[in-house]
């Protein structure tokens, strides 16, 4: 379908909206911007703090059971690690007191515990931080780059921008392969779009803290494999074959509108860091995730859908509702459109359903099914990192949404 198509039938794309759909606009018109900043600051950040650090052993833990208490969950995973080092080190950026001890606690953690003598750094740990899994993860990677930044952002420590470098190093040196990277090394299954979104995501944080091009570097690299591969105009791959060929099969077909989400935002600060016009893309991509990845009634994203549009996994997880959140943001900055429906709906059926009652205030319930009961077993301490992020953008902007 055409990009002017798609657009026309996007739900919160048009101005000439049938009646449902303006009621909609209506009900949802309000971004809730202070329950958003009183959930970070009075409620995660305070009990994440506080049950999220394991202070026997050091680091963060893995995940909390659905009443907030630890689980008996064995390992640690370095993306979610990195993940916290960046909440922390973002809310300390913008104020939040303890957030500059826990950033020192986290990054000290990790280049402790993950880092390894070859440059790479451990893909899990024992609870007891020693390393577990010792295979490179690209996805991983571009989470310590990431971490790496923000550490270095908040701390000015040119030990911390040195560490950014070295896993550049490392992924320049032992993981290209053609266009773009290895997964993983020793490599593994098919070739996957989302840690090179992440890396991308991951160099445009590091080329706007340092100025330096090599990050930029990286990330007009993504975008020319995005643009030649990984998007077909209508709809971003998640999984290729050896020549970046779109597989076939029905996991080749699979999209994930919370990743089309995401590529929007993270296209929009790479057009305004670099200069570079990625606007039609980044519509594009807004476009079919709103159009058929979106419940209408509950406003939730659907985990995924297939190629053509039809419901794959109605169920939903905490991250494609912040992704949409994002996704929109990033499109009103490029375009001006209006995104307050899509943000203020995603903002209330987050706090209302994934944010609240009964989970402990500031924890979260992750995964609810196609009619909206809770389905998760307990709270990933990884999925701040999404909630953080775009609660953030939208305190960023509040300036310019509440007018």
């Amino acid at each position: 379908m055409a990009k002017a198509n798609l657009l026309a039938r996007a739900p919160f794309l048009r101005n000439d909206a049938p009646a449902s759909v303006l009621s909609v606009r209506t009900e949802m018109s309000q971004i809730p911007f202070a329950e958003l900043r009183t959930w970070m600051f009075q409620g995660a950040l305070p009990f994440w703090a506080a049950a999220g650090v394991d202070r026997e052993h050091g680091g963060f833990r893995e995940e909390l059971s659905l009443d907030g208490r630890p689980t008996d969950v064995d390992f640690k995973r370095l993306r979610a690690m990195c993940r916290q080092t960046y909440v922390v080190s973002h809310a300390a950026l913008l104020g939040w007191g303890e957030g500059a001890e826990l950033s020192r606690y986290g990054y000290e953690y990790l280049i402790s515990h993950a880092k390894l003598a070859d440059g790479g750094w451990a893909r899990m740990l024992s609870r007891e931080g020693q390393p577990i899994d010792r295979r490179q993860d690209l996805y991983d990677l571009a989470f310590v780059l990431y971490a790496m930044i923000w550490r270095y952002k908040l701390s000015r420590d040119p030990e911390a921008l040195k560490h950014a470098h070295g896993v550049l190093d490392f992924i320049d040196t032992k993981m290209r392969h053609g266009e773009g990277f290895w997964n993983a090394l020793p490599p593994e299954g098919p070739r996957l779009q989302n840690p090179h979104m992440h890396l991308f995501e991951a160099s445009l944080a590091g080329f706007e803290a340092t100025q330096d091009e090599r990050f930029l570097g990286f990330s007009h690299e993504i975008v020319a494999l995005f643009r030649t591969h990984l998007f077909d105009g209508r709809t971003l791959g998640e999984r290729f074959d050896e020549d970046w060929t779109r597989q076939s099969d029905e996991a080749g077909r699979t999209v994930e509108p919370g990743h089309q989400f995401e590529w929007a935002w993270i296209l929009a600060q790479y057009q305004k860091l670099s200069g570079e016009n990625v606007t039609r893309e980044a519509e594009s991509l807004v476009a079919f995730a709103e159009l058929h990845g979106v419940d209408p009634q509950s406003q939730a994203v659907f985990n995924s859908v297939s190629d053509d549009g039809a419901a794959r996994d109605a169920s939903s997880r905490t991250w494609p509702n912040t992704e949409r959140i994002k996704g929109w943001l990033g499109l009103y900055e490029l375009t001006g459109r209006d995104p307050i429906p899509a943000v203020a709906g995603s903002c209330r059926l987050l706090l209302d359903r994934y944010l609240g009652p009964p989970a402990p205030r500031g924890s979260w319930i992750d995964h609810f099914d196609a009619s909206g009961r809770p389905i998760a077993k307990a709270a990933p301490a990884s999925t701040f990192y999404h909630i953080f992020l775009a609660f953030a953008e939208v305190l960023r902007l509040e300036p310019k949404l509440s007018k």
